[in-house]
């Protein structure tokens, strides 16, 4: 408690910790007592003595059945819980619940009217099956089940809540059904609640008394076990009966310790390694070598893409073999419904959709041969390099030796073999994002879509990757989609520019024609233009906020355009300018931010849109700006560029 106060630098106020404490007292005492009344001289007598064996062996048998039913049974159950949406989930979550609540002796009650011989299913289980479960050391396991298996339920689902979908949704985008999926991915993410919830269960079923005596009785050798034995000791031997208790104590006390309070531990619980940071084994300390073979996924068959694509996202999208497509736009514009809808993944969007000469519009999304690589690589932790990127060609029925052999080809080509033993939180982000790739690619997939897989990374990391991307898609038989913010990478790696805005497609050209004439005031501010909506007038355009502008060809009036203005055209002045420029207006500065060598200057006025200028350091300090000084800002007729809606 003192070292915990130093730790917080602050005193617990004693209105909290002496009831805390009290607490402790009050739950540590009874405890306390059955270590202060055993006879520790006879202890080993007591737990050794014919009738304690045989109630522990009968305890042991009865618990790990009630764990191997908990498991079969509620394992599907937190999933479902979990995973599934339905009507009335909450009502069966308080079901299942509901013999934690409940008392022991209620619930053999409700186990003898449902199981016993004149229960709802007893006598169809005799006639049908003979058995009889009342009285028998099978009913001992189901009372110790029905108490137990909630345990197991609570603390998985726990776990399954805490496992983000994009993990098994990337398995599935990899050719994973969802069973291979569940056993491959979700239950090993889910470990720590899957143990943690296997130990509470076996503890309460090997500790089970009121259910069990009330529904199956208390027979020596078929149905007495500890629990039950320790209650007729406590009649007859109370010694004996507490060395009992302190064997049971024990044991629970020890699967506390192994669990370390983990009661719902989930996959963020973990604390990985700190990965290396990238540096000395990024691609010029790893080259990728030249004279590969070719993997599988390179083969000459080639595959088109047709999607037409309806509800939130709404668009006819057509592209041949080989194409890069960069997919911008604002937050919320439908770019990510978008590629979840090609994915089968989302009930958003729906995509007709047709790859080469397939129609896989009414297919999983596990056959539809559509790889995912999502912004953070969801590469499965519990795996390593090599094994993750083996996965797409194992999930798809390749065999063990030969879908290693082409993962180590695809890691190879991707400059990252040296890492193929290594697991994800051991590598760095540019590492981790090429072993996603490589994953990708090695699934063979016929559609490439890839979520902002560079955002994550520092702009040295991202360069290198962004070279090493745009050489193998430069290989890649399929169509490729990119989500992105940078317009570097809009540029650089893609052959057509798609603008979604609000789920439709206000442009999908090249990206030169994009740069030079966007159509969309978010790519043009993506780019690092001035862009202002209006309508066009017969000297230029009545802008939408206020003032207008004079432009030189401007389209027929009326015509809703948008202003394209690039801040090195926007000139800066203390005073009013004389001479040439048409567009000229006052404001203030609101900010200046570096940008490489220059400084890009924010200028609020209320007789124009905001706009920025872009001057050099030497300019700044020769007219003096600084936030709030007063200015002038001046753009040539011929500098502003009209771009019609």
């Amino acid at each position: 408690m003192k070292r915990a106060a130093r730790a917080s630098g602050t005193r617990p106020p004693l209105a909290l910790a002496v009831p805390a404490l009290l607490a402790v007292a009050f739950l540590t005492l009874p405890l306390l007592g059955i270590l202060v009344r055993t006879e520790w001289s006879e202890l080993v007598d007591h737990l050794r003595s014919p009738g304690t064996v045989q109630a522990l062996k009968l305890s042991l048998l009865v618990s790990f059945w009630a764990l191997g039913l908990s498991l079969l049974l509620g394992v599907p159950l937190a999933w479902l819980l979990a995973r599934v949406p339905f009507p009335g989930k909450a009502l069966v979550r308080s079901l299942v619940l509901l013999p934690m609540v409940l008392p022991p002796t209620v619930g053999g009650v409700a186990l003898l009217l449902a199981f016993g011989r004149r229960g709802l299913l007893g006598p169809w289980l005799d006639r049908a099956f003979g058995i009889t479960l009342p009285f028998h050391t099978s009913g001992a396991v189901v009372a110790a089940t029905f108490v137990a298996m909630p345990f197991l339920v609570i603390s998985l689902e726990g776990a399954l809540g805490g496992l983000r979908p994009r993990y098994e949704e990337t398995a599935a985008s990899l050719g994973a059904s969802p069973v291979l999926v569940f056993f491959t991915v979700t239950l090993p993410m889910v470990a720590p609640g899957l143990v943690a919830g296997a130990a509470l269960t076996w503890a309460r079923a090997l500790g089970e008394f009121g259910a069990t005596i009330t529904f199956a009785g208390n027979l020596p050798g078929t149905t007495q076990t500890l629990p039950l034995q320790v209650y007729l000791l406590l009649q007859e031997e109370p010694e004996a009966a507490t060395s009992v208790s302190l064997l049971l104590l024990a044991i629970a006390m020890g699967v506390l310790i192994a669990l370390r309070g983990r009661w719902t531990g989930t996959p963020s619980d973990r604390r990985p390694r700190p990965a290396p940071e990238a540096g000395p084994e990024e691609p010029a300390a790893v080259p990728v070598p030249r004279d590969l073979p070719a993997p599988a996924a390179a083969e000459a068959e080639r595959w088109a893409l047709h999607a037409e694509v309806t509800g939130f996202t709404r668009l006819t999208l057509d592209a041949d073999p080989g194409t890069t497509i960069a997919v911008v736009g604002p937050n919320g514009a439908g770019k990510t419904t978008l590629l979840r809808a090609l994915l089968g993944l989302t009930p958003r969007a729906h995509a007709d959709l047709r790859l080469g000469d397939e129609d896989v519009t009414a297919l999983p999304p596990h056959r539809r041969h559509v790889a995912w690589v999502p912004q953070d690589g969801a590469l499965f932790p519990h795996l390593s390099a090599l094994a993750n990127t083996a996965y797409g060609l194992r999930a798809q029925g390749v065999p063990r030796a030969e879908a290693r052999r082409a993962a180590r080809i695809w890691l190879d080509r991707l400059g990252v073999g040296p890492l193929a033993h290594r697991r994800p939180t051991q590598l760095s982000g540019g590492q981790a994002q090429r072993v996603a790739l490589a994953r990708a690619l090695a699934a063979r997939p016929r559609l490439l879509v890839l979520d902002e897989p560079l955002a994550a990374l520092d702009q040295t990391t991202r360069a290198h990757v962004r070279h090493t991307l745009r050489t193998h898609l430069g290989e890649f038989g399929g169509v490729c989609l990119i989500v992105t913010h940078d317009p570097v990478e809009a540029v650089s790696l893609a052959d057509r520019v798609l603008v979604l805005d609000e789920g439709r497609a206000l442009q999908d050209a090249a990206p030169a024609e994009v740069t030079r004439h966007p159509r969309s005031p978010w790519v043009a501010r993506m780019l690092g233009r001035n862009a202002w909506p209006g309508t066009a007038t017969p000297e230029g355009l009545a802008l939408e906020g206020g003032g207008a502008l004079v432009a030189t060809d401007p389209p027929p009036p009326g015509t809703p355009a948008l202003a394209i203005v690039a801040p090195e055209a926007v000139s800066v002045h203390r005073e009013k300018p004389a001479g040439s420029p048409r567009n000229v207006w006052p404001g203030s500065v609101r900010e200046i931010v570096a940008s490489g060598s220059r400084l890009r200057v924010l200028v609020t006025s209320d007789r124009a849109p905001d706009l920025v200028a872009e001057i050099t350091p030497q300019a700044a300090a020769e007219l003096g700006l600084a936030e709030g000084v007063s200015v002038w800002t001046s753009v040539k007729a011929t500098e502003a560029t009209i771009v019609p809606l």
